[in-house]
């Protein structure tokens, strides 16, 4: 049986939150690394994209592991696995390695509890399980940056303290969670793989209105909160870390408040939703550019805002467009390949700080936005040529569905 009650409740949203504060606690303390360690950008930025490489294998397999050894279990494994991941952080004033072993760390954390403890909540929440999933996650997500930036800011200890804080309340949480009922796996073996699971990620619709979106999501959030603040570094010195950690909360939590309003644009047999979120993320990328131009921490801040629309715009549309054309058994693998798509927009950072040595940012993001003026008219001229199926599932998914 789920498990029940409003302190179960709590307690596995506590979790989705902790989840998102480690991963995104990483966004103001990079920008200490590069004050006070003095490391290069194209070393944090390489740092941060490792989190990429635990993130995306522990999102397609989290909900198959608790499946199979039970969802209290592994909701709590990664539990321990994020505390790890802070503590180790906190060893990067006497070793650059630390900080790559726990970002990969953090993702693996990351992946799992952003997935199977998001099913946890919707067992335990008949109805609005789910919707409570997408609001602690995003809670994380945007607070995490913020709390450690303000630590980072006024607290001794700059880079230590910040991720001993978030170990400290991961492990305060593997305790409360400890007597939480365990739920039982739907199936120790999976059913073989059908030519059915296949068929939403072959349609045209998908391949061609779906997909070429989807970079979008993740590129949208890591332009925000890691490549513009550094930028304009030299305007907020004596504040970087705190403004750094103000615009990530700008830009996630404009990104959930919101999708309620993809879900009321998106209409089916139509990809105006999926066509606004992308044209929200170049018009973002073209006020980062200028914000960048002008060194302007104001105009950072907008172009977050704008991205943090862009972002959430073109998840819920993304995923409004999963749940009408795919069959239930195939929902996790078009859920699963989306996913993993959406999060390939985690390079760009990297691809500008490579990038960096023969252009300068402010070309460079008008290009990007150009790239995503193409994909937005392969999006529209797909989605003329292929309209809907039948809605094959009844089911809309949400942010944090498989």
């Amino acid at each position: 049986m789920p498990p029940r009650g409003e302190r179960a409740r709590l307690l596995i949203a506590a979790t989705l939150v902790v989840g998102g504060w480690g991963a995104n606690q990483f966004t103001p303390l990079s920008v200490a690394y590069r004050l006070d360690q003095g490391w290069s950008t194209l070393r944090v930025v390489a740092m941060f994209t490792t989190y990429l490489l635990g993130l995306v294998p522990a999102l397609l397999l989290g909900c198959r592991a608790a499946d199979r050894f039970g969802v209290r279990r592994v909701v709590r494994l990664a539990l321990a696995l994020t505390a790890v991941a802070s503590c180790v952080l906190a060893l990067s004033v006497v070793s650059e390695a630390a900080v790559y072993v726990s970002r990969l760390s953090t993702g693996v954390a990351t992946g799992v509890i952003v997935s199977a403890a998001a099913a946890w909540l919707g067992q335990s929440s008949q109805g609005s399980g789910t919707r409570y999933a997408v609001y602690a996650t995003g809670t994380g997500f945007a607070f995490g940056p913020l709390a450690a930036g303000a630590m980072v800011e006024w607290l001794p200890h700059p880079l230590v303290l910040p991720p001993l804080v978030h170990a400290v309340l991961a492990l305060l949480l593997l305790r409360a969670t400890a007597n939480l009922p365990e739920t039982a796996g739907r199936r120790a073996v999976r059913q073989h793989v059908s030519a059915e699971r296949w068929s939403a990620v072959t349609h045209p619709r998908f391949v061609g209105v779906v997909l070429p979106a989807s970079p979008a999501v993740f590129a949208a959030v890591t332009v925000s909160y890691v490549v513009l603040p550094p930028l304009v570094v030299d305007r907020i010195h004596d504040y970087a870390p705190l403004f750094s950690g103000l615009v990530a909360a700008v830009t996630l939590t404009v990104g959930l408040l919101v999708q309620p309003a993809a879900a009321r644009i998106d209409r089916p047999g139509s990809a105006r939703a999926t066509l606004i979120a992308m044209a929200t993320v170049v018009i973002g990328l073209l006020v980062g550019s200028v914000a960048v131009d002008r060194a302007s921490p104001v105009a950072v801040v907008a172009a977050a805002v704008v991205l943090g629309a862009g972002y959430g715009l073109t998840l819920e549309s993304g995923l409004a467009e999963i749940g009408r054309l795919a069959s239930p058994s195939a929902l996790p693998t078009a859920a699963a390949l989306f996913q993993g798509v959406a999060h390939s927009g985690f390079l760009a950072p990297l691809v500008l700080a490579i990038s960096a040595r023969s252009a300068s940012y402010q070309e460079m993001l008008v290009v990007l936005a150009l790239v995503g003026l193409v994909f937005l008219t392969v999006a529209a001229v797909y989605s003329r040529k292929h309209g809907h199926p039948e809605p094959s599932s009844g089911e809309r998914l949400t942010s944090w569905d498989e």
